[in-house]
C-alpha cells in the first residue's frame, strides 16, 4: 500500500510502500476511499499532542470499502462502505466505559496517533469502532462528517436549545454545525478571522444572521458560542458575548492557553465547558441525523500525495470548508 507517514513531529510527512497491513481478531481492512484533513491531524503533526513514540500514518475521517475481515470479525461484508473515525478502541472496563462516556476512557486509543490512520490507501480498524455510512454520500462528501461532523454535534448538544449561538473558527466543523443548528431554528452568528471574506461568505451562504471578526462582539447577546478556532484567547472574548446563563463550549483536543480573566465576565451562571473525543452513540446518533438536514460538507478534493501541502495549508487558514484526501 502506499502511505504518507509521520515519523516524528515537526517534520514533513513522507511518502512510503508498505505491504498492505493484515487485520487481526475483530478488525477489517478496508480500501480508503477518501480520508478528510482535520485540525486535529495538524496537532499530531506539530507536536501540540504527546507523541505516541513511534511512526504514525494521520487520518481519522475515513471512508473505505471492507476487503476482508479478520478472525471473529462479522459485523461487516466485503464491499460494505464504512467509516473510521478518531475513535479507535477502548478498554470497555473502566468506570468510564461502563458510564456510557468512552470517550474519557484513560486507555482509549485513537485512529491517526496511536494506531494507523488514513493517509493511505489501506487501513485496518476494529469492527466495533467503524461507523455504517448513509447513502446520498460521495465518498469524499461523507469524509467530514467522521470527525468536523461528529465533533461538532457533540460539541452542539449541549447548547441545542439556544436561540442565539455563536461559532468561533469558521472551518470544516463549523460550516457542519451551522447546516445543524439552522434546521433545528436558532440564529447563527458566525465569527471568522479578521479580514476572511471567504469564511465570512461561506457562513452567509449557509444561514448565518451575522458574520464578524473572532475580537468583534455581535450585535446582540448570544445565548450560547462553541469554539472551535484552537486559539484560548477567544474564552474571554466568548464568554462576554454570551448573556447571563449562557455557555461557551471549548470544542477542540488542543488550545493554547487561556489567559487569565475577570470573574465578572464568568459570574452570572455562565458555564465554561470542554467536549472530549466521542462516543460511538455520537457517531450513530450524528450520521442519522445529517442526511435528513440534509448535512452537505463543502469538500476540496486533493491527491493523497498533496497531504503536507494541505495540512500547510490548513495551519495558515487557506482552507475554506473541508480538505479531503484521495488515494
Amino acid at each position: 500500500m502506499r502511505a504518507m507517514v509521520l515519523e516524528r513531529p515537526g517534520v514533513p510527512l513522507v511518502a512510503v510502500e508498505r505491504p498492505d497491513p493484515e487485520p487481526g481478531p475483530g478488525e477489517v481492512l478496508l480500501e480508503v476511499k477518501a480520508c478528510g484533513v482535520c485540525r486535529t491531524d495538524l496537532h499530531v503533526v506539530d507536536g501540540d499532542l504527546p507523541w505516541p513514540g513511534r511512526p504514525v500514518i494521520p487520518g481519522h475521517e475515513v471512508v473505505g470499502r471492507v476487503l476482508r475481515g479478520g478472525p471473529g470479525a462479522h459485523r461487516f461484508a466485503p464491499g460494505d462502505r464504512v467509516g473510521v473515525p478518531w475513535l479507535a478502541g477502548t478498554c470497555g472496563s473502566c468506570e468510564f466505559c461502563r458510564s456510557g462516556q468512552e470517550n474519557l476512557c484513560d486507555r482509549a486509543r485513537f485512529t491517526g496517533y496511536h494506531v494507523d490512520g488514513g493517509y493511505a490507501d489501506r487501513v485496518v480498524a476494529d469492527e466495533r469502532f467503524v461507523l455504517p455510512i448513509p447513502g446520498g454520500y460521495g465518498d469524499a462528501e461523507a469524509a467530514p462528517l467522521l470527525c468536523a461532523g461528529l465533533i461538532g454535534h457533540r460539541s452542539w448538544k449541549p447548547v441545542r436549545d439556544a436561540r442565539r449561538l455563536g461559532l468561533y473558527g469558521f472551518g470544516a466543523a463549523a460550516h457542519i454545525v451551522a447546516q445543524v443548528a439552522r434546521h433545528a431554528g436558532q440564529e447563527v452568528f458566525a465569527f471568522t478571522r479578521a479580514g476572511d471574506a471567504e469564511a465570512a461568505a461561506l457562513a452567509r451562504r449557509l444561514g448565518a444572521a451575522w458574520t464578524g471578526a473572532s475580537t468583534e462582539a455581535p450585535p446582540r447577546p448570544l445565548d450560547a458560542a462553541i469554539l472551535f478556532a484552537p486559539v484560548g484567547s477567544l474564552v474571554p472574548a466568548a464568554l462576554r458575548a454570551v448573556r447571563k446563563g449562557g455557555t461557551v463550549v471549548c470544542a477542540g483536543i488542543h488550545m493554547s492557553d487561556i489567559p487569565s480573566f475577570p470573574y465578572s465576565i464568568l459570574w452570572g451562571e455562565r458555564v465554561l465547558r470542554s467536549v472530549a473525543n466521542l462516543t460511538r452513540a455520537d457517531g450513530e446518533e450524528f450520521l442519522r441525523l445529517a442526511p435528513t438536514v440534509p448535512v452537505r460538507a463543502e469538500v476540496a478534493v486533493h491527491p493523497l500525495s498533496r497531504a503536507g501541502e494541505i495540512l500547510t495549508d490548513l495551519r495558515e487558514g487557506r482552507v475554506r470548508g473541508a480538505a479531503v484526501l484521495v488515494p
